[in-house]
């Protein structure tokens, strides 16, 4: 699915050095810098989110005692 976006000039000047030092393509690094940053903003905003609810009492909370009950693992 084709996508454009707008980068400051500053950005897509290391983005085109980046790409003429290497031999690779600006769509490859633009590729790869999605690829790995969407995990990583994915686990930011829901994280976000989960804590949002747990703050409005409408996720539930285990205590580590609990988890370790649940699971065999307590002493």
């Amino acid at each position: 699915m084709p996508t454009s976006i707008r980068l400051t000039p500053e950005i897509e000047q290391r983005l085109d050095l980046l790409a003429s030092k290497t031999g690779r393509s600006k769509a490859f690094y633009l590729r790869e810098i999605i690829e790995h940053g969407l995990d990583d903003m994915e686990d930011y905003y829901l994280a976000a989110d989960v804590l949002e609810r747990v703050r409005k009492g409408e996720e539930r909370v285990y205590s580590l005692d609990e988890v370790e009950r649940d699971l065999g693992l307590a002493d």
